[in-house]
């Protein structure tokens, strides 16, 4: 079945690769972005074909759209960016699914919500099950993305309980892979492009805060497949639930780049989570899904990609307005 499918954000990082993946298999995509944070040059191999529509425009504003899904991945999720201006960032969150919900109400469509693991906070239970309520400092640095996506998930919930809207909610944990803004602040990022410059490699803290990296390939395949399926709304975490310290993470990066690159240390920013791993049993039950690129191939991946790039090519963030 060919579907007209929207998908907000869809020139980000992985919003470009859920529209090449739907292109592909032929149904007729909508390519909804602000082009705050991303790129034009990832969706910009798509612009000649035929099922392929780019429209820049953003969410926090009205649209009128005539659709069958809606893939709502659009909202800065690098701390670097989303920090950048962070009325911004929340307005994204909720105006934007109040926007979005509206034309899935109108339409009958189905919805998917890209939420994420900060609605976890910085978690007192360990690994994180969908049934824990998260722990969260509602007015950190960081709330602005972390409240704003916990918003967003009670309105497609409401939504769904009160006007039957088909709703799909997804947890999204730490996302690498080609199409990374060099200069979004993940952590992977930032390793990559110094450890590639021959720059000393800044880890904040002492490095033995974890992480959970998931490639690219794994969550878009996940991310479709929860779309697709007919029964189970979520919301369901979704990642990779190897766990690595920061500290690994900078030195698999400095072995497979070849690097010289040597480690210095920062303070570690406030509200920054000590720990993060998903379970992701729920994901394994419902969807049949479990990640298979583990992370010293996803980032040989990823730094090659990098190597190919020009750096000058990506901007910051679109000047301060909210």
């Amino acid at each position: 079945m060919i579907d007209r499918i929207l998908v907000t954000g869809g020139a980000g990082f992985l919003g470009s690769h859920i529209c090449e993946r739907l292109v592909e298999e032929g149904h007729d995509v909508i390519c909804l972005d602000n082009f705050f944070t991303s790129q034009k040059t990832n969706v910009a191999h798509l612009l000649g074909r035929p099922n392929f529509e780019l429209i820049r425009h953003d969410i926090t504003l009205p649209i009128h759209l005539e659709v069958d899904k809606i893939y709502n991945m659009a909202c800065p999720a690098a701390p670097g960016h989303y920090q950048y201006n962070p009325i911004k960032t929340i307005k994204t969150s909720v105006l934007g699914s109040i926007n979005m919900l509206g034309i899935a109400k109108r339409c009958g469509a189905r919805i998917l919500q890209a939420s994420t693991s900060e609605v976890y906070g910085d978690p007192e239970e360990h690994p994180q099950t969908e049934s824990y309520r998260g722990n969260v400092n509602p007015i950190g640095i960081r709330a602005c993305y972390d409240e704003g996506k916990r918003v967003a998930e009670t309105l497609f919930m409401d939504y769904h309980r009160s006007n039957n809207v088909d709703t799909r909610i997804v947890r999204i944990f730490n996302t690498y892979g080609p199409r990374m803004h060099p200069y979004d602040g993940r952590v992977v990022s930032n390793f990559i492009r110094q450890a590639l410059a021959g720059e000393d490699i800044s880890l904040f803290g002492d490095g033995t805060q974890t992480r959970s990296f998931c490639y690219r390939d794994d969550l878009v395949e996940v991310i479709i497949r929860m779309m697709n399926q007919d029964e189970f709304v979520g919301p369901v975490n979704i990642g990779n639930p190897d766990e690595f310290t920061i500290r690994e993470l900078a030195e698999k990066v400095i072995a497979i780049s070849g690097s010289s690159s040597k480690l210095t240390f920062a303070p570690l920013p406030a509200d920054d989570p000590t720990r993060r791993r998903p379970d992701i049993s729920l994901a394994k039950d419902k969807l049949g899904w479990e990640p298979g690129i583990k992370l010293d191939a996803g980032l040989k991946q990823t730094i090659d990609w990098f190597k190919t790039i020009n750096l000058d090519d990506y901007r910051p963030p679109t000047p301060n307005y909210a």
